[in-house]
């Protein structure tokens, strides 16, 4: 939750305590090669108190001792749909995402009635 909540509203600390400092997001781009975006630089996108429009809900969580996967959907409205796979481990007391990859699709557009 402090990854969906810290984006959410504006709380780049809190998405910290997500993370581990070295991660790094994944995704394909539109020309279909990999793009990496560095988590340090992902964090410093959010700014303090600058709440976003977007919903996040976990969708499933698979784990056995000290590692984990995560499914977790995050919708901005009238824009796109993100999916995020995550990869965790429990270290030092707390589980930390250690790799972020994501897809996208558009938001359905909604359908005038006459």
């Amino acid at each position: 939750m402090d990854y969906i909540e810290g984006t959410a509203n504006g709380e780049p600390n809190r998405l910290k305590k997500a993370f581990h400092p070295d991660f790094n997001l994944y995704s394909v781009t539109k020309e279909d090669s990999l793009n990496i975006w560095i988590g340090a630089d992902y964090i410093s996108n959010i700014k303090e108190g600058e709440k976003s429009n977007r919903i996040g809900r976990i969708l499933s969580i698979d784990y056995e001792n000290d590692a984990a996967i995560a499914k977790a959907e995050i919708v901005f409205p009238n824009w796109r749909i993100f999916t995020d796979y995550f990869l965790l481990l429990k270290y030092k007391g707390s589980w930390k995402i250690v790799h972020k990859s994501y897809t996208w699709r558009e938001y359905p557009k909604t359908i005038e009635k006459n």
